[in-house]
């Protein structure tokens, strides 16, 4: 597979790896760590209270910039400064401690834009442990990402009870939809009562503004918007047994940041500006029964538009392998 765009999108904060190449990289170089040094895997993995996978790699690419080198036996020596000067514009932001976020929270985004920007191929596996030894971090810490990423709709076990991304094929989105137009509609009812002071009057003006200048918008306008209605509204309904359906299912509206920013140019204005404009109209005009029955319009009505978008990503986009993720046969 060729190598994806410059804008892929990654994760939020450096792997665990490099923030450790960084850190003790810093202590070389500003005499720390004196030349001769020894250093451990073990007792760094233990100080950084990490696993052993991202403690190597990051003592194997301070051994390439030539701040360290093998010793004699186990471990590396740290290397005379003058030989390894040079790589101080190779570290990163010089940072002296480790950042400890090194939860799912701190990965998932990244893990969860690496599925969506497959599924339009095909059917993905997903192994936990691939998972955790990609981005050197524990098992725990995996399954939760896994466990998110469930939440979201977006992996499910097969009979076997392994974890695997469905494919965005016709029939799946359409399952998708439809389940979507069963229920969104009577959640939207269940949230009119609910919903607090100048909400719709702030949904409004926002859609407002991305209509009047609908012929250049971008996805994360559009994503945002979606979000609104799909989402926040929709949260009010009081009802969790129910929003737990409906999320499970919107496994869409979360590959919509990603759908939205490669296909900006599918369809000269985007469709839903003006079926969210009705909607938004009829429950500021109190007709609430009128707004769910064209909500579970839109959402028949977005189905196709969104196998025309993920029908164009496979034209036009391409992605490089990824351990944890193997294309199912």
């Amino acid at each position: 597979m060729t190598q994806p765009r410059q804008d892929h999108p990654v994760g939020p904060a450096p792997r665990l790896h490099a923030q450790v190449r960084d850190i003790i990289g810093t202590r070389i170089l500003q005499g720390v760590l004196a030349p001769g040094a020894r250093l451990q895997e073990s007792h760094l993995a233990a100080e950084f209270g990490i696993s052993r996978a991202p403690t190597r790699q990051a003592l194997s690419a301070l051994e390439a910039q030539g701040l360290i080198s093998k010793a004699e036996g186990r471990g590396y020596v740290v290397s005379e400064i003058a030989d390894g000067i040079a790589a101080a514009d190779e570290l990163g932001s010089g940072a002296t401690t480790l950042d400890v976020s090194a939860s799912w929270e701190r990965i998932y985004l990244e893990v969860e834009n690496e599925i969506i920007a497959r599924i339009s191929f095909g059917s993905w596996r997903l192994s936990e442990m691939a998972l955790a030894s990609h981005y050197g971090v524990s098992r725990t810490v995996a399954r939760d990402v896994v466990g998110r990423l469930q939440q979201r709709g977006l992996v499910r076990k097969d009979d076997g009870a392994r974890w695997y991304a469905p494919a965005l094929t016709p029939d799946h989105i359409g399952e998708l939809y439809e389940m979507r137009w069963l229920l969104e509609p009577a959640a939207l009812l269940k949230a009119v009562p609910n919903l607090p002071q100048g909400l719709l009057d702030t949904m409004s003006a926002d859609l407002d503004a991305a209509i009047a200048s609908a012929d250049t918008i971008g996805g994360d306008v559009l994503d945002t918007l979606e979000d609104q209605l799909h989402v926040r509204l929709l949260a009010f309904c009081g009802q969790n047994t129910l929003m737990q359906a409906i999320t499970q299912h919107q496994s869409l509206l979360v590959a919509h940041h990603f759908l939205y920013r490669w296909t900006p140019k599918l369809f000269r204005s985007e469709p839903f500006l003006p079926e969210h404009r009705e909607i938004l109209d009829r429950l500021l005009a109190g007709r609430f029964e009128d707004a769910s029955r064209s909500l579970k319009w839109h959402l028949q009505s977005s189905s196709d538009r969104v196998i025309a978008r993920v029908d164009l990503i496979k034209d036009e986009f391409h992605t490089e392998g990824i351990s944890f993720l193997t294309l199912a046969k």
